[in-house]
């Protein structure tokens, strides 16, 4: 008789190989469940975002800032002088009038006080008066309208003669030169070199 015991094992299906079981090329199978096993720990974390730099940004924005409050008032100081010269060239013209009217006399009444009220109002605003006989000629405040006698004292051009007094801002810049009448330096008198004889 023969019973379930002595049947003979089952074989595997051909074709399918066993966890575990050797294979054809004397190698054995993984498990099928084996597959993350050699996956590196550092490989299966997610990389974490890189932290932004807050502290930076902080600092370039103020750094733009400031510069752009520095153009700002370097363009409003421009716009103020470039209003103010373009105000007091205009009233060149008027002062001019109130110097001449003040040399021959006409400066009185009503008149002088209008006058001496809008100088003020223009020395308030940065004009300066320049130009005086007997300085020497500066081509870049200075223009020369005609020549003088020549000055044998003087070593340098000098202004002999205000035509038109000059004016600028207090900053330095020139609104009008002034005009004037140059003396250049006449030559020295040579002394003789032999003195004269006796009689």
């Amino acid at each position: 008789m023969t019973g379930p015991a002595n049947e003979p094992a089952e074989e595997p299906l051909e074709g399918t190989v066993e966890d575990g079981a050797p294979t054809p090329e004397g190698g054995t199978t993984a498990p099928e469940d084996a597959s993350g096993l050699f996956d590196s720990p550092a490989a299966s974390e997610p990389s974490a975002p890189a932290e932004p730099d807050y502290l930076g940004d902080l600092q370039r924005v103020t750094a733009e800032y400031a510069n752009y409050r520095k153009r700002v008032d370097r363009d409003r100081i421009a716009v103020l002088e470039a209003a103010t010269a373009g105000l007091l060239d205009q009233l060149l013209p008027l002062l001019d009038d109130i110097g001449r009217a003040r040399e021959h006399g006409d400066l009185t009444g009503g008149f002088k006080g209008v006058g001496e009220g809008l100088e003020q109002v223009a020395e308030r605003l940065g004009l300066e008066r320049f130009g005086v006989a007997g300085e020497p000629f500066d081509p870049l405040v200075h223009e020369a309208l005609m020549p003088a006698e020549p000055d044998p004292a003087s070593r340098v051009a000098t202004c002999a003669l205000v035509l038109l007094q000059g004016y600028r801002l207090r900053g330095g810049k020139v609104l009008r030169p002034a005009r004037v009448a140059v003396s250049e330096p006449g030559a020295q008198p040579e002394s003789p070199d032999v003195p004269a004889q006796e009689q």
